[in-house]
């Protein structure tokens, strides 16, 4: 899947409250893909920092940019699980996303994904698993 397949995806494919988001894929590949979410004020909370959902959304959309990636195209797949940690809070500054393939398996598909802040330190870290429909 080349860059321009990979934005196109997201642009179209993703639900109209996640094109919000105005993520922009960076890189692809078959097993790794970087996503990069500009700040927007409307992602903090209250306590002035970005909030859990966001970092969240954020996370099972750049998988399925990397799952898609992987198989060649985009094919119809489901969050089986999202495990997120919350390593420190973040209150501007764009995002880098690092969605990796662990395990690709007949039906499920293991990953983990990096979220990192303006500075360059991990902020997020998660795991999910996908089956593949």
């Amino acid at each position: 899947m080349e860059l321009v397949q990979a934005q196109k995806l997201l642009d179209e494919l993703v639900s109209p409250w996640v094109r919000q988001l105005n993520l922009r894929v960076d890189a692809v590949g078959p097993e790794q893909s970087e996503l990069r979410l500009p700040f927007d004020t409307a992602f903090k909370h209250a306590g002035g920092v970005i909030c859990g959902q966001v970092f969240m959304s954020v996370a099972d959309t750049a998988m399925v940019v990397a799952l898609s990636a992987a198989l060649g195209g985009f094919q119809p797949m489901t969050t089986v699980t999202l495990n997120t940690q919350f390593m420190r809070p973040v209150t501007d500054g764009d995002l880098r996303i690092v969605a990796r393939i662990l395990r690709r398996g007949k039906n499920l598909v293991f990953g983990e994904i990096e979220i990192h802040d303006a500075s360059g330190k991990m902020a997020v870290h998660a795991t999910t698993t996908y089956a593949l429909l």
